[in-house]
């Protein structure tokens, strides 16, 4: 039986590929989509991938990632540096929880440097681009096979 890990994006990364491309690339979130399932795949790991612009969706969402026992790979966006119900959401998994950015926040305007979400974070992976979310799986997949059963 192979473990979940959900991997959560917030707001606007449906726009990858078209937002900001000298922030962000031109990849998509599907091609993310594609590839970090395949490597999940290869890890042995089920991967549940979903965006959403909602803040409630998203809690919705990591709620049903701690009822499953999940791991949680998450880029919060724009949740990140201000929403204390995605943080106080983040808190109740006892997996991994690895975060996310595409860009290197701490390079960013002042705004954009401080994620609540890294308070509850095992980890955080930020400033390389799309690979982040392949080093982030690969991270969930080393914690969990280290992990006392």
């Amino acid at each position: 039986m192979s473990q979940t890990v959900f991997v959560l994006n917030g707001s606007n990364l449906n726009m990858l590929g078209k937002r900001e491309p000298h922030l962000y690339g031109r990849t998509t979130l599907a091609e993310i989509e594609t590839r970090t399932k395949a490597l999940g795949k290869e890890l042995g790991l089920e991967c549940e991938f979903r965006q959403t612009n909602s803040e409630a969706v998203l809690i919705e969402w990591i709620q049903e990632a701690f009822e499953k026992d999940s791991a949680l790979i998450i880029n919060p966006a724009g949740f990140s540096f201000g929403s204390i119900p995605v943080l106080d959401a983040v808190k109740l998994i006892r997996k991994p929880v690895i975060e996310v950015h595409i860009t290197n926040i701490h390079q960013r305007s002042e705004q954009y440097q401080k994620s609540l979400i890294s308070l509850a974070a095992t980890g955080v992976i930020c400033g390389l681009g799309p690979g982040g979310y392949l080093l982030a799986m690969r991270a969930v997949a080393e914690a969990l096979a280290a992990a006392p059963r």
